[in-house]
This record gives C-alpha cells, sequence and structure tokens, in this order.
C-alpha cells in the first residue's frame, strides 16, 4: 500500500508510505491519497486528519521514473498523473475535517504542493522544503503557481518559485506557510500532541470554522462575513448553543 491510514481517539492518520522513495507521488499514490482524504474524512468519529510521510520524509515530489514512463507515452498519460494528484490536493478542500500537513525532512516539489494544500502546516525546524522545479528547467504542475501566491503574496511566491531556493522549517513559519514549527527530536511528539488537542474539540465548531474561512477566502470578505453572522447565530441557537455558552461562562475551555 503506498498510502495508510490509522484512527488514534479523534485523529485520522494517513501516511504517505513509499519511504524508499522518500514517497514520491505516482498515480497509485495520488489516487490512493485521494481515497484515504475523502474516507476518513467522511468517518464522525474523526475531527481532525494528519497526512504525513514514512521514513523521515514527508514527499520529495513526482516519482521521476513514473514521469518518464508516461511522459514516453504522451500528453494525455502526463494529464493523467496531474490529474489524479490536483485531485488529492482538492480532496483536502473538498472533507469538512481540517487536515494537517506534519512536513519533516523533503518536502520538494509536488510534497511542497500537497503542503500548501493543507489546512495547517506543522514542520520539523530541519525540515528541507523547496519547490526545486526551476532548478531543472521545469514549472510546477501541482498548483504551486496558483496556491503559493494566495499563502504568503506574490512578492514572495514568485522569490521562492523563481529562486528555488531551499527553505527550513523556521523560514516556513516566518513567510506564513507553516502555522508551527518543533524541534525535530520534538516532533513526532508536537504534532500528535497538537493534533489531539483539535480532535477533542467539539467537532461542529471545528467543521464549521474551516467552512467559514475558506468562504471568507474564496468568496471575499463580505461573503464571509455574512456567512459567520449566519453560521453563528445557527450554532449559539440551536443544541451547541446550551453546551457552549455554558462552558463559556464557567470557562471550561480546553487551552
Amino acid at each position: 500500500m503506498s498510502v495508510t491510514t490509522s484512527l488514534d481517539g479523534h485523529v485520522g492518520w494517513i501516511t504517505l508510505d513509499r519511504p524508499d522513495r522518500m514517497n514520491a507521488i505516482t498515480v497509485g499514490l495520488a489516487r490512493a491519497l485521494r481515497a484515504a482524504i475523502e474516507s476518513v474524512g467522511a468517518d464522525a468519529a474523526v475531527n481532525v486528519i494528519v497526512i504525513r510521510g514514512s521514513g523521515g520524509n514527508f514527499c520529495a515530489g513526482g516519482d521521476f521514473d513514473e514521469v518518464q514512463r508516461l511522459r514516453a507515452q504522451g500528453p494525455a498519460a502526463l494529464t493523467e498523473l496531474f490529474a489524479a494528484f490536483r485531485d488529492a490536493c482538492d480532496a483536502i478542500a473538498g472533507v469538512e475535517t481540517p487536515v494537517i500537513a506534519a512536513v519533516e525532512g523533503s518536502a520538494a516539489a509536488g510534497g511542497f504542493e500537497l503542503m500548501q494544500a493543507a489546512d495547517i502546516v506543522l514542520v520539523s525546524e530541519t525540515a528541507k522544503i523547496t519547490d526545486n522545479h526551476v532548478n531543472y528547467g521545469m514549472v510546477p504542475g501541482g498548483g504551486g503557481t496558483a496556491r503559493l501566491p494566495h499563502l504568503i503574496g506574490r512578492q514572495q511566491a514568485l522569490g521562492v518559485l523563481l529562486s528555488g531556493d531551499r527553505l527550513s522549517g523556521l523560514d516556513a513559519v516566518r513567510l506564513g506557510l507553516a502555522y508551527r514549527a518543533f524541534p525535530h527530536d520534538q516532533f513526532d511528539d508536537g504534532i500528535a500532541r497538537f493534533a489531539t488537542r483539535l480532535g477533542e474539540r467539539r467537532r461542529d465548531a471545528v467543521t464549521t470554522i474551516k467552512r467559514l474561512v475558506a468562504v471568507g477566502v474564496d468568496d471575499g470578505l463580505r461573503a464571509g462575513l455574512d456567512a459567520e453572522m449566519a453560521a453563528v447565530v445557527r450554532h449559539i441557537a440551536g443544541g451547541a448553543g446550551s453546551d457552549s455558552v455554558t462552558a463559556f461562562q464557567s470557562r471550561e475551555v480546553r487551552a
């Protein structure tokens, strides 16, 4: 299996499992990743999903052997790879559950683009993050030219894409590509604690917040404000309201 899944409490773990190839992307892996995201995301017991790589690396991008094989078959075969990977990245936005990318080791090219598609990114300080397409005379194909400017702005995005520079986990946090960086020897514990904390949150609150942020980003400020007002009234007036307001009044908040 190129992708494995497991459940720990309310946290769904998805692991890219091609360690001998630094979890490089093939058509099969991309399709398996999409299926895993959709399957785990449909589980009502799961409040948060974590995607990580096996063998100490997140994902080194497209598998060169696969790319060469598909290239020999022509444009339609190449399209199959990029479409499958795009579908996997789009699945992250398609599930209501927040998706965390836990990034250590290499996150290059398509691996970097998968990281960009996540809702939250947690990194090892020593992670090696790069869009190195330009270093080989290539262009991104997994969403980098579209997503990256939305995340860090046009200036920084072009700098990252055209230089091919390697970023550390600390660089990623500084640029707004990641939420938090952990020392490498604390990475596993750090992501587990963070994911567990999110997993313990009330599910309808967590999923609604993800949806509302997407509305504000995709549809603009006014649409986001309108959606938020409607959502908070429904939330407080509905079944969640009694528990949530009581918890707030008594300050029974899980930090």
